[in-house]
């Protein structure tokens, strides 16, 4: 099979580092350099990420998902067999207090996972919670999770606040979270009068206006670009229709890199379309460099910040922090390794599964080994 022939790479954009004129680089020249290589490879790495990412999703969802299914019935044979040997196995009281444990804290969760057959299995062995049990319960998990809050977000509860439950939680931390947000505002609405009603100094009067005519000369750099890619690529005045065709694409290109104020985008299209040269690159003007490069700052800064969230949405996705899985290269290794889990723990508890149905010793073997969970907040669900 032909191989998929390779993205071309993009137009290097670069100031000649020696030339007769100009034997040495000028700080400006250094920096427009330093600028153009870092946001290369900045847009190499987010797309590389962000195509490895993909790849992930589809793998987890093709290979690792059967897999998981796989592992719950495998749980769910647990499950069954158990609940056969509780009744019909000579044990001790002990181990078959183990076994309800083993049930109720291993494996209930296995209703949510597409074994709601399970549940008069659960339901034989669960007692019901008393109205004092469900209170304390409530009151545990709502102290908790007012600690949580406090941690997190600085929230301060009432303490005659009622939140004994989720309903009556959320309720609660909606309305202390709006009334905080209307203070804040308030203060910054407040804050923002003050500083309006102060008079400028003339220094700070001149520094304002500077900022404004740079502004206004970036702004001008990067609309003088579009123009000059514009007259050139214009698909109205071509006869031709695939140079028509080519030339749309192209002021596609160009349309979405202007408003997204991508100056190299558009310088690399002005190199690839041979309306500049590295020489004109060469003899820029250092004003026009300064504009330039502030302009290459701010397009490095957005592809930091389109990979850290690519980085946070994968995260999102894997339930690890970010730094996990930092390149594709530790993606692809930190899904093998949690394949390759995965399958021995299938193949480890399907061998046991077997072994406690027809060898009561193993499974006594087995629960000589296990202890149970102490009581604590929160569900407990064990690994099998």
């Amino acid at each position: 099979m032909a191989k998929k022939p390779a993205a071309p790479k993009p137009q290097l954009v670069h100031i000649p580092t020696t030339s007769a004129d100009n034997p040495a680089l000028s700080k400006a020249q250094k920096e427009f350099n330093r600028l153009t290589k870092r946001i290369s490879k900045l847009e190499k790495d987010v797309a590389e990420f962000r195509e490895a990412a993909t790849r992930l999703r589809q793998r987890v969802q093709n290979e690792y998902r059967p897999l998981q299914a796989r592992h719950n019935e495998v749980r769910a044979d647990l499950v069954r067999m158990l609940d056969r040997a509780h009744d019909t196995y000579k044990l001790t009281k002990g181990e078959r207090t183990k076994i309800v444990s083993l049930l109720l804290d291993g494996c209930y969760d296995l209703l949510q996972k597409g074994h709601p057959d399970l549940q008069p299995i659960f339901d034989k062995y669960e007692e019901p919670e008393t109205p004092e049990e469900a209170a304390a319960a409530d009151a545990q998990t709502a102290e908790m999770m007012k600690q949580l809050f406090s941690r997190q977000f600085g929230i301060e509860f009432d303490a005659d606040a009622d939140v004994s439950t989720p309903e009556k939680f959320q309720a609660y931390l909606h309305q202390k979270m709006a009334t905080e947000q209307a203070a804040y505002e308030q203060q910054e609405a407040e804050r923002a009068e003050r500083r309006a009603s102060r008079k400028k100094s003339p220094r700070q009067q001149a520094a304002e206006e500077k900022k404004q005519a740079e502004e206004q000369n970036i702004t001008q750099a990067v609309r003088t670009l579009y123009r000059d890619l514009v007259k050139a690529l214009h698909p109205d005045l071509e006869p031709d229709e695939t140079e028509k065709a080519r030339k749309t694409e192209l002021m596609k290109q160009v349309t979405t890199a202007y408003e997204a104020n991508e100056l190299l985008t558009l310088l690399r299209l002005q190199l690839e379309l041979q309306r500049i040269d590295q020489t004109h690159l060469e003899n820029l003007a250092e004003d026009q460099l300064r504009y330039y490069n502030k302009l290459l700052k701010e397009q490095a800064r957005e592809l930091d910040e389109a990979m850290f969230r690519e980085q946070e949405i994968l995260s999102g996705f894997t339930g690890k922090p970010y730094y996990y899985t930092p390149t594709p290269a530790a993606m692809d290794y930190d899904y093998a390794r949690q394949k390759a889990q995965l399958e021995q723990k299938i193949r480890q508890l399907a061998a046991e599964v077997l072994a406690f149905e027809h060898d009561p010793a193993a499974l006594k073997a087995f629960l000589k080994t296990y202890k149970v969970p102490k009581a604590g907040p929160g569900p407990v669900f064990l690994e099998f």
